[in-house]
Order: C-alpha cells, then sequence, then structure tokens
C-alpha cells in the first residue's frame, strides 16, 4: 500500500462477518496509508446504525489500524441519537483479507459506555 493513499468506505455493518448476516447499518468514513514502512491505516469513521432500537444512531471511531496484527484497539470518541455523549473503545479482528484487491472483512467487538 502506498503511503498517503486515502480511501473512502461505506460498507454494510452487519451482525457477524458471515456475508449472508443481517445489515443493521453502514460503516461510513476514510481511511489513509499512513505509515512508510508497513501496513498501519488511520481510520476515521463512523458505525451508523439503519436498524432496531439504534436506527438513527451512531458511534464515531478515531484511531490506527495495522490490519496485518490479530488484534487492534481503536477509540469510540462520541455518539449521537441514543449513544450521545458515547466513549469507549472497538476490538478489530479481520476477520478476510485479500491482499491484491483490498477488500476485507473485519470484526468489531464494541464496548460503549453512553447515557
Amino acid at each position: 500500500m502506498l503511503f498517503g493513499v486515502i480511501f473512502v468506505m461505506d460498507d454494510p455493518l452487519t451482525v457477524s462477518p458471515d456475508n449472508t448476516s443481517k445489515v443493521v447499518g453502514r460503516a461510513q468514513g476514510v481511511y489513509a496509508s499512513a505509515s512508510q514502512k508497513d501496513v498501519t491505516l488511520l481510520l476515521a469513521f463512523k458505525f451508523f446504525f439503519t436498524e432496531g432500537k439504534y436506527n438513527g444512531s451512531m458511534l464515531s471511531v478515531l484511531g490506527r489500524n495495522a490490519p496485518l496484527e490479530d488484534l487492534r484497539e481503536l477509540p469510540i470518541l462520541g455518539g449521537s441519537g441514543l449513544f450521545r455523549f458515547a466513549q469507549g473503545y472497538a476490538h478489530a479482528r479481520t476477520h478476510y483479507l485479500d491482499i491484491v484487491t483490498g477488500d476485507a472483512i473485519v470484526k468489531y467487538d464494541v464496548y460503549v459506555l453512553h447515557y
């Protein structure tokens, strides 16, 4: 991955990493190649929920993601709707990665405190 390359994402947010899993929202934002030495990304995105109790609410995430590491931790910086004043973290694990195409499925376990 070339240093400084920026990507925009608008991906389905599903209940599980299985490609037949129910879509409950969108993962929308940007990520950029942020290292000249290895595969490391700077992520700025939101989990925007479109189903159920959390419909219309979102969580904001900003942090470093090294997708070749087994486990990454990203901070939750806030939210809206039912997640107003949210804080917490997300553990990211790569479920599937195609280095050639850049396609990936990432599982996020999210731990949030909100009012």
